[in-house]
């Protein structure tokens, strides 16, 4: 299996994070601990601390995001001031990076009080809770999963996400050029960005700086959009298939037959790998599509390379058996 040089795993984001551009929507404010904003969120993942103000604490997990909302809120209304105190205190002394009250709830007083002591920050957010915990998920997923960033070039062809890989000018780009005026789709050229989400899924992107455009030597950047329409890009896709393409060596045995297949880990994904050499009179562009077609075969249960040897392997059984069959008796 060949495996991608490197990796970059995001293991925590400050509260402070929360509070900006991306969750504006929420109207976030801080009403207590604000110089601990510093405090590390460690889990995707939030919760509602309801069974925990019920007294199960251990249901409360580590560098997750709690959020109150009218429930709980209504819940710790029936309670008696000392009990109500009693599951305060136990929980604020868990490892709780972050409390945000929802519906623009107050807290209780005794709750912001201990807060404060312990330096856990509230937010405040006037938003429901369904919303709330939608949009912060979202946002710690995309901060939070593993990320890598490779030298490639990344095209949609056919519905399959096509990355391209290969050294500095072997010709990625001028590929990745013809087909998108085969019709195929852009999401990122020279750089892409990767990002492996909990579902196992692999996601490519450019980044806003790079999106949409291409450098292609003695032309310089172009905008692929404007030159090609709306229809030319695409924001971001699944990583299907690594196609990379080296300079053609004369005395290297390539592949020829197809039979075996041969992995890239990316973020300890494997993806479908093929090597593809390059040389003078080969229309890189064409293989690659039919690469791609070849691919989507293979997802669909056709594997042309093994249907030929199965039936060549049947045809040379056949024949052997002719040959070496009991043979006639002359009259």
């Amino acid at each position: 299996m060949v495996q991608a040089p490197t990796l970059k795993q995001l293991d925590s984001v400050p509260v402070s994070e929360l509070l900006t551009d991306e969750l504006n929507p929420l109207h976030l404010r801080v009403l207590c601990a604000e110089h601990r904003l510093d405090r590390r969120i460690t889990n995707p993942r939030v919760q509602k601390p309801g069974l925990a103000f019920a007294g199960y604490y251990d249901y409360i997990k580590p560098g997750r995001v709690q959020i109150i909302g009218e429930s709980e809120t209504a819940y710790l209304g029936t309670l008696e001031p000392a009990d109500r105190l009693e599951r305060f205190e136990r929980i604020t002394a868990l490892e709780v990076p972050v409390f945000v009250v929802t519906k623009g709830i107050p807290p209780f007083d005794e709750f912001l009080e201990l807060c404060g002591e312990r330096e856990i920050p509230v937010l405040s957010s006037s938003s429901l809770s369904s919303v709330v915990i939608k949009e912060i998920s979202y946002f710690l997923e995309e901060h939070l999963v593993p990320s890598h960033t490779m030298h490639g070039v990344l095209l949609e062809i056919y519905g399959l996400g096509v990355l391209l890989i290969g050294s500095s000018g072997v010709g990625k780009s001028e590929c990745a050029l013809d087909l998108i005026t085969k019709g195929h789709s852009l999401i990122s050229d020279d750089s892409v960005q990767m990002k492996r989400y909990p579902n196992g899924e692999l996601i490519g992107n450019a980044g806003e700086r790079l999106a949409h455009h291409m450098e292609l030597r003695g032309l310089g950047i172009i905008n692929v959009k404007d030159l090609f329409g709306l229809a030319a890009v695409r924001q971001r896709h699944s990583i299907d298939l690594v196609i990379e393409l080296e300079p053609w060596e004369g005395d290297r045995a390539y592949d020829r037959l197809g039979l075996e297949e041969t992995l890239y880990e990316i973020l300890e994904t494997p993806v479908p790998y093929i090597l593809m050499p390059v040389a003078t009179g080969r229309s890189i562009s064409n293989l690659v599509e039919i690469a791609a077609r070849n691919h989507v075969l293979k997802l669909e249960g056709h594997h042309s390379a093994r249907e030929f040897a199965r039936a060549l392997e049947h045809e040379l059984e056949i024949s052997a058996g002719k040959r070496g069959g009991p043979k006639r008796r002359g009259r």
